[in-house]
């Protein structure tokens, strides 16, 4: 776990300073998609004053904590490979002339992701899916793909809110 993740994490574990075994896990799961692209998130803007790098983890780290605090039996390498590069587009969105980016970008994210990281399918359907109802034709197909999407939204409400 790199200092980052455990300041990260530890900010997120709102009663305990120290560092759980879920976190632990988190972290390791996550470790898993580290790369030079991964990082470049940190300097795109996404909601409110949140980058597309701590959105990425408050999402994965939300559909995790959902999927173990209700037992859903959810595959957490999935959620939090998939959770961790739902927007992995390359590009600030504020500064495109994509007007599209809502419909289009999990298309993006989902083949920058597939090329450099190698999905499943379940992970590609989690990606993919993460904004239905936009597009209403790219439905989520398993649990872990709908515990993204409702993160996603919860995340996204939160930052635009709430961080500015």
């Amino acid at each position: 776990m790199t200092p980052e993740q455990a300041r990260t994490l530890g900010a997120m574990s709102r009663k305990n300073k120290t560092i759980t075994a879920d976190e632990l896990r988190f972290a390791h799961i996550a470790s898993s998609v580290r790369s030079a692209g991964v990082l470049q998130m940190k300097g795109f803007c996404h909601h409110g004053s949140v980058s597309t790098y701590q959105h990425s983890i408050r999402v994965a780290w939300c559909a995790y904590r959902i999927n173990r605090k209700l037992h859903l039996g959810g595959d957490e390498a999935a959620l939090v490979r998939a959770g961790f590069l739902h927007d992995y587009f390359g590009y600030d969105w504020h500064h495109t002339s994509n007007n599209k980016h809502a419909i289009n970008h999990p298309q993006i994210a989902e083949g920058r992701a597939r090329r450099e990281f190698g999905l499943t399918p379940k992970e590609q359907n989690i990606i993919l899916a993460h904004m239905w109802p936009l597009p209403p034709n790219r439905v989520p197909k398993c649990r872990e793909a709908w515990l993204i999407c409702l993160a996603d939204k919860l995340c996204a409400l939160e930052e635009t809110l709430f961080m500015r």
